[in-house]
């Protein structure tokens, strides 16, 4: 883990305060949220590697027996009879480290949130000019 006791302030610091095998799982999430959602924006949230598009799209997080996907509870609700392998709570998705990670479903999950992030955004703007 971080050896400063620091608090990473971007994606990159957060990912190599980590061991070589679960960077490696961590980048490939962050490449395919990054190629699903070009548009959006990475920065660092409630201490996670997190994707903005017209609000929070979804976090990441590595703990020390799974890697925590944070699509709010939407995301893990609309997905939910997919994520029976999974220990799930009302905005989270934990993937052990033994099981491989599931690109496509994250993916779609990744879709779905931008389709909810974008509406969400375009009605906030149509409200704000009423």
């Amino acid at each position: 883990m971080n050896q400063t006791n620091q608090i990473p302030v971007n994606i990159d610091e957060y990912i190599h305060q980590f061991p070589e095998h679960l960077q490696e799982r961590m980048k490939i999430i962050r490449r395919l949220i990054n190629e699903t959602a070009p548009e959006s924006n990475e920065r660092m949230a409630y201490g996670m590697p997190t994707f903005y598009l017209y609000g929070n799209l979804i976090h990441f997080a590595c703990f020390t027996n799974h890697i925590g996907i944070f699509p709010g509870s939407s995301g893990v609700e609309h997905f939910l009879p997919e994520l029976t392998q999974y220990k799930t709570s009302k905005g989270t998705i934990q993937i052990p480290h033994t099981l491989d990670l599931p690109l496509n479903l994250i993916k779609r999950i990744v879709e779905f949130r931008i389709e909810e992030n974008v509406l969400e955004g375009k009605l906030k703007k149509k409200n704000k000019n009423v």
